[in-house]
């Protein structure tokens, strides 16, 4: 089994600073494979508790090299939620790389662990008659602190609910249960890694050095 690891979130930083440069990212130090994927970006600010800045990935397995590409950049540059991220904040952030692994159904909306299982729910939004669906990482629930109750619903408002939410409807939910690895690189890490192997550290064209 694959796993997610630092060169796969040192190919994210590649290909964000090549972007910024308008240039192309060095060939990843991985292996090709397929898996479904997501990367997150964060943004440390003055030692305090990282802050979300883009989360976006693929619950379909996609090639692993191409998947983290576009991934990197859509998940910086295209979360509906947050501004594109700038070229200024590159020294503050940190890349997660998720590989998900073990789909599994489960047998109802509880059947699974916080802090063990991401979690994907499908359910018929009953006063529109649309299909809805969204998707928390491993993570997120234990991060948040949340019971799996408060977790659904949570879930339900990504997905694009905004009614009523009812035990009879939580209990129409198809809900698929996952793993992930991670692997966490914060910008600094990031930088010492291409100096130490490259003998430069990144640089974006027209962005001051050592300027937040």
């Amino acid at each position: 089994m694959v796993s997610a690891n630092r060169e796969m979130a040192v190919y994210c930083f590649d290909t964000l600073v090549a972007h910024y440069n308008s240039g192309d990212a060095p060939p990843p130090a991985f292996d090709e494979g397929q898996h479904p994927l997501f990367v997150t970006w964060k943004k440390v600010v003055n030692g305090g508790e990282p802050r979300l800045r883009g989360c976006i990935g693929t619950l379909e397995a996609r090639c692993l090299i191409n998947g983290f590409k576009d991934y990197a950049l859509t998940s910086a540059l295209r979360d509906r939620r947050f501004p594109p991220i700038q070229p200024k904040e590159l020294p503050s952030l940190e890349c997660t790389v998720s590989i998900l692994t073990n789909y599994e159904t489960a047998n109802n909306y509880l059947d699974w662990e916080v802090g063990t299982h991401g979690i994907i729910i499908e359910f018929t939004d009953p006063e529109y008659n649309t299909r809805r669906s969204a998707t928390y990482l491993p993570e997120v629930a234990a991060h948040e602190g949340w019971t799996k109750v408060e977790a659904i619903d949570s879930l339900m408002r990504k997905a694009g609910y905004n009614g009523t939410i009812t035990e009879s409807l939580r209990k129409r939910i198809r809900l698929t249960r996952y793993q992930s690895t991670l692997f966490t690189l914060h910008y600094s890490d990031y930088a010492s890694y291409v100096k130490a192997t490259r003998g430069a550290a990144p640089s974006i064209v027209g962005a001051k050095p050592g300027h937040n």
